[in-house]
């Protein structure tokens, strides 16, 4: 039961991974600190605090979103997926097992948001979103090819320090096609 709210916090319920979770949040928290220190979901990571950096990605409504930014207040009644909540049992998300097989990490810090940021990238473009190096963006152009330019433009909003950008771009293209091979869509 969460404790009651005051004049500077209130009652909130989270939904986050498939589960409720009731929490009494100070006004000014952030669903970053929320997940970390509330609810012991540490996968989401802290890099920048300011919104630049991607570490903290997460997802909301299967829209990808900075958690630094975002108010937990305002997250009540959205569904947020964490890297802890992509899996199924034991079971990795392709993402997360593409990452795994081509070493699209090297200090890990920045992939759980890398992860989320690109199951997102991978669903934009299959809905054929264009990016800002989409060569033809005309609604009967089609779903444009996801080339490593297209990868790397939709995925900038996540850095990497130690620059494991190669195999992350590898990664995101494996488990597009495979998403495409589920879906019987194309990964071009």
């Amino acid at each position: 039961m969460a404790p009651a709210p005051t004049s500077t916090s209130s009652a909130v319920t989270l939904h986050v991974n498939g589960e409720k979770y009731p929490l009494s949040v100070d006004h000014r928290t952030t669903l970053l600190d929320a997940l970390r220190e509330r609810l012991d979901l540490t996968g989401t990571k802290k890099g920048c605090d300011q919104g630049q950096c991607g570490a903290c990605t997460v997802l909301i409504d299967g829209r990808r979103a900075v958690a630094c930014l975002q108010l937990a207040v305002a997250a009540e009644g959205r569904e947020i997926t964490t890297v802890e909540g992509l899996a199924e049992g034991e079971r990795l998300h392709p993402v997360q097992q593409a990452f795994l097989d081509l070493d699209g990490y090297q200090c890990g810090y920045c992939t759980p948001g890398q992860i989320c940021s690109a199951v997102a990238v991978i669903e934009e473009h299959a809905a054929g979103w264009p990016s800002a190096v989409t060569g033809d963006v005309r609604p009967e152009a089609g779903v444009p090819p996801l080339t490593a330019e297209e990868i790397r433009e939709r995925m900038s909003g996540n850095l990497c320090r130690c620059g494991a950008y190669v195999n992350i771009v590898e990664a995101v293209a494996r488990a597009a096609g495979a998403r495409a091979a589920r879906t019987g869509g194309s990964a071009a």
